[in-house]
């Protein structure tokens, strides 16, 4: 980047028709501290608000980004911007950073294995009676692949290098549920529902209270009409972890298609509570008055 690109600085109309954001949406970051309000943004500025974009696509609630962004403030020293400081990215429903090429959990501060290659070639070829330095090794080498399966994703690479990756974590770690998760997205969103259901069901049998997993196997069931199953799931993923937003609001799609609309009014309320001020929460809103029209919603309920 040239010094003279560093120093452009764009209007606010001309950021929201660069990165095609409303001003409804810049409004709502703003009034959530999440990015400062101004009328001019330069090239970091840029940077965090293409940040926020991804990890709301990846549908990650700003309560979450909010929490992420205050426990790095308060953990890495000198940042105080981690938006335009640092390389912030979804992990499904996480939130990492990359840290001179190694990952960290963005709230809970965890450094995540990540080896370079080189280093790993030269664990891998060490040779100890120590079985236990052997198995961390090898889980070593497998969060490697799992952290190069994300990169590669996340920089649009050929999807056969992606699933090569995660199918290499979970050779040499079948228990790497994150790894299992995302091949069975990739699964699922190539509508291959028996492969994708299989990767999901491998992950839960790793890791019974992964919330993620549940989700996502939830939506596979309610893409295939099986509501049943997919009740089951979005109910495990809410007792898992009681604020997971987006089970809420599949929830509600749920019970609506359902017939069963006091429930759908529930979990419409308990998502607009954690996600007050998103694209999806004006979805929220207008399903509510939907119900409300209809006359189920009794007239005195609090509006929202």
């Amino acid at each position: 980047m040239t010094a003279a690109a560093a120093k452009q600085a764009y209007s606010r109309a001309g950021t929201r028709r660069l990165l095609k954001i409303t001003e409804r949406q810049l409004k709502s970051w703003e009034r959530q501290k999440l990015v400062a309000a101004s009328e001019t943004y330069g090239f970091k500025e840029l940077l965090a608000l293409r940040t926020l974009l991804k990890l709301r696509a990846g549908r990650v609630a700003p309560a979450q980004i909010r929490r992420a962004l205050t426990a790095l403030g308060d953990k890495l020293r000198g940042i105080h911007d981690p938006l335009t400081q640092l390389k912030i990215y979804a992990d499904g429903k996480r939130i990492r950073v990359d840290l001179d090429g190694r990952a960290m959990e963005a709230e809970s501060g965890q450094l995540l294995l990540n080896f370079d290659p080189v280093e790993l070639k030269r664990l891998l070829e060490f040779r100890t009676p120590d079985q236990s330095n052997a198995e961390h090794v090898r889980r070593a080498s497998a969060e490697h692949w799992f952290q190069r399966g994300l990169e590669l994703e996340q920089t649009g690479a050929p999807l056969a290098e992606v699933i090569e990756a995660y199918q290499k974590a979970v050779e040499l770690d079948p228990t790497s549920a994150g790894a299992l998760v995302n091949l069975g997205t990739i699964q699922f969103n190539a509508r291959n529902w028996i492969d994708a259901e299989r990767y999901y069901l491998e992950a839960l049998e790793a890791d019974p209270q992964y919330a993620l997993a549940h989700f996502d196997l939830a939506n596979l069931y309610d893409e295939r009409g099986d509501r049943v199953r997919a009740l089951e799931h979005y109910q495990s993923s809410l007792e898992i972890s009681p604020t997971y937003a987006d089970a809420h609001y599949n929830l509600a799609l749920l019970f609506q298609a359902s017939n069963q609309p006091m429930k759908a009014v529930r979990h419409w309320t308990e998502y607009l509570k954690l996600d007050p001020a998103s694209h999806w929460s004006s979805i929220a809103r207008r399903e509510l008055s939907k119900l409300r029209k209809a006359a189920v919603v009794p007239g005195n309920l609090k509006t929202l």
